[in-house]
């Protein structure tokens, strides 16, 4: 097959309406009239032989052979725009854009002071939108662009077209105030099980990984209060004879802002828990996103 029968628009062309599954909203982003988009459309379906995008009750839809040949495509075109932008000496830091990150209240608060600043000096037309990641990977969205980075200490089993970098690796403390019973001791891990604990669960079920290691050992705690945010259970903790197993950092943003909590070492054996930034090979060769990228690595690695 030879590349010069090849129109290579028709890629960027493809990865304009996979990503907005919208006719109008493609063609304003292309800067064509909706015949003409619809013109390049059907070309685009004879070069691949499917229909790759029919309509839907809202917009459009990708047929199994445009997701499937989705991310080769969008990878193609981000390594093109980032090979034409540097070629043309464009200053991306002075373009329009909106970066997505998802991640959560606790790396929210590490990060934002910093790079908010740094995007209104260095990249001021630049919009940074900030999404709760609920969890778990937002593995469509950073396929779709929808997200162009993803930030926690729970990623599992990437797939194989995403990239990560590890950020911090923390340990797990104890919470607690200082008129809590157990405060004047060393924390003991029978006392640990009696005491009423508060936990965070970004999924909404109250067996997290504490849990599973005293299962490991025939031992169990008290859960009262399940909460959806990483910093919100320390205000709890300040108030109640409650203990709250977390993060240093998040145990240190706490003690700082009410100096009444006390910190303990966890006297159940967690492993470590490494803080990375994901993101998909679609961005892997962007300009702007590989230079956010790196500013949160040294944001975060420092903190």
């Amino acid at each position: 097959m030879n590349i010069k029968s090849k129109d290579l628009n028709l890629l960027l062309l493809f990865k304009v309406l996979y990503e907005e599954l919208n006719v109008s909203s493609a063609a304003n982003r292309l800067n064509l009239s909706q015949p003409a988009l619809s013109h390049k459309l059907n070309k685009l379906r004879q070069e691949f032989a499917d229909p790759l995008f029919v309509r839907a009750a809202r917009g459009l839809t990708a047929t199994p052979k445009a997701i499937r040949i989705s991310a080769e495509i969008l990878q193609l075109v981000s390594s093109l725009e980032g090979f034409y932008q540097q070629q043309s000496g464009t200053d991306f830091l002075t373009q329009s854009d909106r970066l997505v990150i998802y991640s959560t209240d606790y790396i929210e608060s590490l990060l934002l002071p910093d790079l908010v600043a740094l995007l209104n000096e260095q990249a001021p037309q630049v919009q940074l939108v900030m999404r709760h990641t609920q969890g778990v990977l937002p593995k469509q969205q950073l396929e779709r662009g929808d997200c162009d980075i993803a930030i926690a200490g729970f990623y599992r089993d990437l797939p194989e077209s995403f990239y990560q970098q590890k950020l911090q690796t923390e340990d797990f403390v104890v919470l607690l105030r200082r008129q809590h019973p157990l405060a004047q001791q060393a924390l003991s891990l029978e006392d640990y099980c009696q005491a009423r604990h508060i936990v965070t669960t970004l999924t909404g079920d109250l067996d997290g990984l504490v849990d599973q290691e005293l299962a490991k050992s025939g031992l169990a705690r008290q859960v009262c209060a399940g909460l959806s945010g990483f910093l919100s259970p320390a205000h709890i903790v300040s108030k109640n004879n409650v203990l709250l197993t977390c993060l240093k950092s998040v145990a240190d943003i706490a003690q700082k802002a009410m100096p009444d909590l006390l910190i303990t070492a966890c006297p159940v054996p967690l492993p470590k828990v490494q803080i990375s930034q994901v993101w998909h090979s679609r961005t892997q060769d962007d300009p702007l996103r590989r230079w956010l990228r790196q500013h949160i690595h040294q944001l975060l690695v420092r903190s």
